[in-house]
């Protein structure tokens, strides 16, 4: 049975140049300090530095499917794609600007000879509140040469630098949008329609955000007797391993996650999550030394490290198809 490889990752503010002609000047001015010191030698580094990490997943073949954050634009996405070369895939790039502040945004890299976007299919939901901020993308995929949909949505929800229970509203709004479409997508295309929500959501599986607004569930059984839009938290058997996605005050936390549908559950939809592939992906030398093993973050201005990655580990899981 043909295997899908998908991966996810929290790139950590992979901004252009500082001169870059398309930032609009609101931009320029919110990021005037962040980007002190990013120059164009900077920026190869940092494409390097994740290309080295990414050429590393599947056995060094590389994901078929990749989900990145916090990239500002299209220009960046196709620097690390060139970057990714020696694995010979041909990447197509899923991209939608979106209104956030900070200009960061969500996007996919799929392997264009093992899938295809027809006409449109790419939809960028904006999640409604006082100020703008990040969209989720969704980007209906269909398998070569089978055709099976697979609806990927991508996220990147509110941080928590506001503090936690003050920014969870916000939170809550993201992930009544993420449910809302979920069920949009099971009346168009079927309550058996394979569906993964993946992204760095900034809670954690057990947080309300997750469980009673998106609907995820720990239990594969509950997803399959559901008639509601529920969705298969991969992530939670991470959290009884004590392993972060990402590391802060010396404490590990699961805020990338993978949320499968009913139809991904059941393997009605032609594929199936192999749900114990769900892993986070700790590559050796991204790995900080000493008593918390904390990704080694790439930073910027005054704390920078050129020889960081993120200030997040990737994830993966894999999807079998029916022959």
């Amino acid at each position: 049975m043909p295997k899908h490889h998908l991966a996810f990752w929290n790139v950590e503010n992979l901004f252009d140049v500082e001169d870059h002609p398309d930032r609009s000047d609101k931009l320029r001015r919110t990021l005037d300090s962040e980007l002190k010191g990013w120059t164009q030698d900077v920026l190869d580094i940092k494409i390097g530095q994740l290309a080295s990490i990414i050429l590393q997943m599947n056995g060094g073949d590389g994901p078929d499917i990749l989900g990145v954050c916090e990239v500002e634009n299209r220009h960046v996405l196709e620097l690390l794609r060139d970057a990714l070369a020696p694995l010979g895939r041909n990447y197509g790039i899923a991209h939608e600007h979106a209104k956030d502040r900070r200009g960061v945004d969500v996007a996919f890299f799929y392997d264009a000879e093992r899938y295809e976007i027809r006409g449109k299919e790419i939809f960028s939901h904006f999640i409604v509140r006082r100020s703008a901020t990040r969209d989720l993308l969704q980007v209906n995929l269909r398998t070569k040469p089978e055709g099976r949909l697979l609806v990927l949505i991508g996220n990147h929800w509110p941080a928590r630098t506001a503090g936690q229970l003050e920014s969870a509203p916000y939170r809550a709004m993201a992930a009544e949008t993420l449910s809302y479409f979920h069920d949009r997508i099971r009346d168009i295309h079927g309550k058996d329609a394979a569906v993964v929500a993946m992204g760095d959501f900034n809670d954690e599986p057990f947080d309300r955000s997750l469980t009673e607004y998106a609907l995820s569930e720990s239990q594969a059984e509950k997803v399959r007797n559901a008639n509601s839009p529920r969705m298969l938290n991969l992530m939670w058997p991470t959290l009884g391993a004590a392993v972060g996605t990402q590391y802060y005050d010396n404490k590990a936390h699961v805020l990338d996650q993978f949320l499968v549908s009913k139809g991904l559950v059941t393997g009605k939809s032609g594929l199936r999550a192999l749900t114990d592939t769900a892993e986070v992906l700790r590559i050796p030398e991204m790995v900080s030394r000493g008593r918390y093993p904390k990704p080694k973050r790439f930073g910027r201005g005054r704390h920078l490290d050129l020889e960081g990655y993120s200030d997040h580990f990737p994830i993966g899981v894999v999807l079998e198809e029916d022959d």
